[in-house]
């Protein structure tokens, strides 16, 4: 089972889409294995958005991350970060598709909504950013003693 980091941003918490986005992954199927509204530290977006530092937009990726609450998630699921990426949708609003979350939801590409690991390793990274292991919940689901 792959896991994956999946969060809201402060748009997504702003315009009050966390519950529309956390239901297209249960509806999914995948497994929310922990969740939690957090206001992220400087130092924790500066470590989120490290591959992005020599980039002239990394100082604003940082004061917009940091800027409100976000909804930080860890899901798990099979192919979840591949197929969280699809569903998710281009970063660029201009080119995500209808039926994507950016591609109904979003307006403008700095305010997109919503970020999901792109490997991972991006995840594992993510997840330790801002979540302990005792944040991480393992637990059965009734339907899988089934399949």
């Amino acid at each position: 089972m792959e896991r994956t980091f999946i969060m809201v941003k402060p748009d997504g918490v702003q315009r009050g889409l966390i519950g529309d986005i956390v239901s297209r992954f249960e509806r999914k199927g995948w497994k929310l294995v922990s969740g939690k509204l957090m206001m992220i530290t400087r130092e924790q977006a500066e470590r989120h958005y490290a591959e992005h530092a020599e980039k002239p937009f990394f100082g604003e990726l940082v004061d917009f991350i940091t800027s409100g609450p976000v909804f930080a998630m860890i899901w798990e699921g099979d192919e979840i970060i591949s197929l969280s990426r699809l569903m998710i949708g281009k970063t660029k609003v201009g080119e995500a598709q209808p039926g994507t979350i950016r591609g109904d939801y979003a307006s403008h590409t700095p305010l997109n909504l919503v970020h999901g690991s792109d490997s991972q390793e991006s995840a594992a990274r993510e997840i330790a950013n801002l979540f302990a292991d005792s944040d991480i919940i393992s637990y059965d689901r009734a339907i899988e003693s089934w399949i």
